[in-house]
């Protein structure tokens, strides 16, 4: 996708400032390139990624851009793959912030009138405080729940009548399944689900609407790049709009650093245009998407990718096959009686890799017959003979958070 001149201009005056930083990271890190030799976007696609090991290896506070006085605000990946990432903010960075998040609600349909409860969680991690601040400068009434809790979770959502639920997609299934278990659908309110931080698939996202009688919209960001709110779906369920007067995006084959043409699927590459705390210029994301072509029909003037498919480190190899959880809910969405959640299982047993996936069920279906197609289908999409243990709806168990849905015991 061709870089606007817009973009092009803020990007030469981030790397300017960049470069003047005594010590800063990119000065250390482009050290010995000429800036002011770019001036293309082909100059641009020249400087080297940046990736996460470097950002871990900054910690504490070395990917700071600005003096210490200027930062209001500290956020931080989990941290539970290493030293956590460090992220600082400006004043003006969490205003743009909550200005993105503002757009991405106005882009669902959200209004000020509507009452809109949080479940991610609050702290370093950016997502709650993300929707609450967005919500409040839409002028919305926040309820700032939080994670857990499902008891009070469904009283206020039923007391304080909210109509917008803002959740990772595996605690947005469990409250709609609490909800119908307890038959208070017809004093729940919502109409809209903003779902972000994990990625899901179609099936999941039917029962999830169905059961809480809602349209659901993805939402995406990550910590080092404001946090959620960067990109939104629309009513027409096709692709996110993504702001690019903020981030420039592209996408590139994981394996060869090259970009890969429109409409191709890789992995997104962001560079920060307006950011001060910690500016980031092509900075691997590892989440696999596409640019999708031609205006969307809503009317929002903003270019798309597509839904994310998944992530490069989340693919696993068995026997030779790369396989990734998308393919994995592209199997579910193709088996007659098979719902929406799953695990799986890989062991190396007596000399091989064995793969089982654990699936759920509809009720009364043949789970044998259901069994044996999963087996079918898996092997003619993928290219794998797996076993296949198919359960009853509710046996796997549900996450407050993200769910953790491979696990690879071979290790």
């Amino acid at each position: 996708m061709r870089m606007k001149e817009e973009a092009f201009a803020l990007i030469k005056e981030q790397l300017a400032r960049l470069m003047a930083l005594d010590g800063g990271f990119y000065q250390k890190k482009f050290a010995g390139i000429d800036i002011s030799a770019i001036q293309s976007q082909e100059d641009f696609e020249k400087l080297p990624f940046t990736n996460k090991d470097e950002l871990r290896e900054a910690y504490p506070l070395g990917l700071a851009a600005v003096p210490e006085e200027e930062i209001v605000r500290i956020h931080s990946s989990s941290g539970t793959t290493g030293t956590p990432i460090i992220i600082p903010y400006t004043k003006k960075d969490v205003s743009d912030w909550a200005y993105l998040f503002k757009r991405c609600y106005e882009t669902a349909g959200i209004t000020s009138r509507d009452r809109i409860q949080v479940t991610p969680g609050y702290g370093l991690w950016t997502a709650g405080i993300g929707f609450q601040t967005g919500a409040e400068l839409l002028g919305a009434m926040v309820v700032p729940m939080g994670p857990g809790n499902t008891d009070k979770q469904i009283r206020m959502m039923m007391d304080l009548k909210s109509t917008v639920l803002c959740a990772t997609s595996s605690y947005a299934l469990l409250l709609a399944e609490e909800i119908a278990k307890r038959g208070v659908g017809d004093q729940i309110h919502l109409k809209k689900g903003v779902i972000g931080s994990e990625r899901w698939g179609e099936k999941m996202r039917r029962r999830i609407a169905a059961e809480l009688g809602v349209q659901l919209y993805d939402i995406y960001g990550l910590t080092e790049v404001y946090g959620p709110g960067i990109a939104m779906s629309c009513d027409y369920e096709c692709g996110m709009h993504y702001w690019d007067d903020f981030v420039y995006f592209e996408i590139i084959n994981p394996h060869t650093g090259e970009l890969v043409p429109d409409g191709e699927v890789g992995e997104l590459v962001i560079t920060t245009l307006r950011k001060e705390g910690a500016p980031l210029i092509r900075y691997r994301t590892h989440d696999l998407t596409r640019f999708l072509p031609g205006d969307c029909a809503c009317g929002c003037p903003f270019p798309r990718i597509d839904t994310l498919i998944g992530r490069t480190d989340d693919m696993v190899k068995v026997k030779g096959v790369n396989i990734y959880p998308g393919q994995i809910d592209d199997v579910l969405k193709e088996v007659k009686g098979a719902s929406s959640e799953y695990q799986v299982m890989i062991d190396h047993l007596y000399g091989k890799d064995i793969m089982t996936l654990f699936f759920e069920t509809e009720p009364g279906v043949d789970k044998e017959e259901v069994g044996r197609e999963m087996q079918n289908i898996f092997k003619l999409r993928v290219g794998l003979t797996i076993l296949t243990k198919p359960v009853s709806i509710g046996e796997l168990p549900r996450s407050e958070k993200k769910s953790t849905r491979i696990f690879d015991n071979r290790y």
